[in-house]
């Protein structure tokens, strides 16, 4: 359970990350938030999505790439989802919505070892709860 910990921590974080540099790359470009901008997001999410990796990229530096790479779809799905929080967001606030959906995934990084001391918590207190006499 704890690699299934680290593992979706990691997921989720890195999909942040990328759906936020999605959007700063779009808000520096100059491209604001439109209805046509939400179709193109989808639109690669869905060919991500159908394009994902088959073979296996094993591990690099600790981190299953695999299970990356087969979930970077839901990086412009993210992306896609925030745009359609604010539609009509110019180009400074879509730098805004990325810088936050980022902070977001960083978060939930530095939040790793809270999530894994709580998992080592409750596992403690089943294997205590195991032990001790019925009464």
């Amino acid at each position: 359970m704890e690699t299934a910990i680290r593992t979706g921590t990691m997921q989720v974080t890195v999909l942040c990350l990328v759906a936020a540099g999605t959007l700063l790359a779009l808000g520096a470009a100059g491209i604001p938030a439109s209805p046509a901008l939400l179709l193109f997001l989808l639109a690669l999410s869905a060919g991500l999505y159908y394009t994902r990796p088959d073979a296996s990229a094993g591990t690099v530096l600790g981190l299953d790439v695999d299970s990356l790479l087969s979930t970077l779809w839901l990086a412009p799905a993210l992306a896609a989802f925030t745009v359609l929080l604010e539609p009509t967001a110019s180009t400074e606030e879509l730098r805004a919505l990325g810088g936050i959906v980022g902070l977001a995934g960083m978060l939930n990084y530095f939040l790793r070892p809270i999530y894994l001391l709580g998992y080592s918590l409750v596992e403690a207190v089943q294997e205590w709860g195991r032990e001790s006499p019925n009464r």
